[in-house]
């Protein structure tokens, strides 16, 4: 029972994420982002920047090809909504199995190369997987249309345990089908488990054997450990990790598109994992919620969202603040996403985690502080 142990650390940073993960559609009510949608996909693109920064946080390898695991992942799923049931657990499993094998044969040859060179392999893979679901393998794909149910589906195991209803069926656990806010705290319930498995690799010396990878791949092989190994075990779990989410996005909407498997994909993780904080456990996290925020909510505003917010101001000032304010909202958020990355680099090597940590450092500097002793009241001779 020792893998369900946490030191007393890691478990307060557990309860502390999994409060703020419970309450989410309470505390995201004012920021306009409290809607079941948006709620799922701040959890499930959590997991797939949780499962990456496993393999780039913790190894140095950089992937840009893990759009194409979340893709299988949900191809998966579907596969497994028409052919066998619409219960999650099954497609969630088949998923994150097959997520796992494609991840072993592209990690396996990916990983003869180090650097640039990994790097370039695995944008290669992922654009193939790419192609070949948008036109080479239709048949399984559905191509640029998408996999979608329909009422043909057999569904085998749903139709010897009730009638074909009229409808399409939507996806649930154990009968119980998902409405509302069920689908995202079952996202949620997922996600608190990836973060658990991540705070124990983290914690293992597995985990301790990553970092010594990425710290000096060269000196490891040189003292006789044979890394290969650890690197593509990392790999695998990274691509498991993805085909987990894409698993939960075929849940939350029963579709596959190639779409999924674009390089723009992959690099949307990249971005999450460096903007939050590379190898840190909450940092990816907290770039997922906030890219997906921007994508969805900030990239809504327009000018007389802008016009509301800035009423307070008088009426000269207002005008021109608004024009300007408004080439940075709407469709241009990317550029507001693209300042914030920029200066995050520049200033937050490490992330917004590094931010965390310098004010976290600077309180306990301001608490420790020894008394002035000028302002100490002296005693009376």
């Amino acid at each position: 029972m020792d893998f369900f142990r946490l030191s007393s650390r890691d478990l307060l940073t557990f309860a502390i994420f999994g409060l703020v993960v419970v309450a989410m559609p309470i505390w995201l009510t004012p920021f306009g982002a409290a809607y079941p949608g948006l709620l799922q996909k701040f959890a499930i693109y959590a997991i797939f920047a949780i499962g990456f920064n496993i393999l780039f946080g913790l190894t140095g390898y950089l992937s840009f090809g893990h759009a194409a695991f979340l893709g299988v992942g949900s191809y998966t799923a579907v596969w497994s909504f028409k052919l066998l049931t619409m219960d999650v657990l099954p497609a969630i499993l088949f998923a994150v199995v097959i997520s796992g094998f494609f991840a072993l044969a592209i990690g396996y040859l990916s990983l003869r190369r180090s650097g640039i060179y990994f790097s370039i392999l695995t944008l290669a893979f992922a654009q193939m997987s790419y192609n070949l679901a948008y036109s080479v393998l239709t048949p399984i794909t559905n191509g640029e249309t998408s996999l979608q149910l329909t009422r043909q589906d057999p569904r085998v195991l749903d139709s010897m345990l009730s009638a074909r209803g009229e409808g399409l069926p939507t996806a649930g656990l154990f009968g119980h089908s998902f409405s509302g806010f069920e689908g995202f705290y079952f996202c949620a319930f997922v996600l608190l488990i990836a973060f658990f498995v991540a705070q124990k690799i983290f914690a293992s010396p597995f985990g301790m054997m990553l970092r010594g990878i990425k710290s000096n791949q060269t000196r490891m092989n040189y003292t006789g450990f044979d890394t290969k190994p650890y690197a593509l075990t990392a790999f695998v779990i990274s691509g498991m990790y993805a085909g987990l989410a894409g698993a939960l996005l075929a849940v939350t909407d029963p579709l596959a598109g190639a779409e999924r498997m674009q390089w723009t994909a992959s690099g949307e993780v990249v971005l999450m994992t460096i903007l939050g904080g590379v190898g840190t456990l909450v940092g990816p996290v907290i770039g997922a919620w906030l890219i997906k925020y921007f994508e969805n909510i900030f990239s809504a505003f327009n000018e007389s969202t802008l016009h509301r917010f800035f009423d307070f101001l008088p009426a000269p000032v207002a005008d021109p603040v608004v024009t300007v304010a408004s080439l940075f909202v709407g469709e241009g958020w990317q550029l507001t996403l693209g300042l914030l990355f920029v200066l995050v680099v520049m200033f937050l090597p490490g992330g917004i985690m590094e931010g965390v940590r310098r004010i976290s450092a600077t309180f306990r500097r301001h608490s420790a502080a020894p008394p002035n002793p000028a302002t100490q009241a002296q005693p009376a001779e």
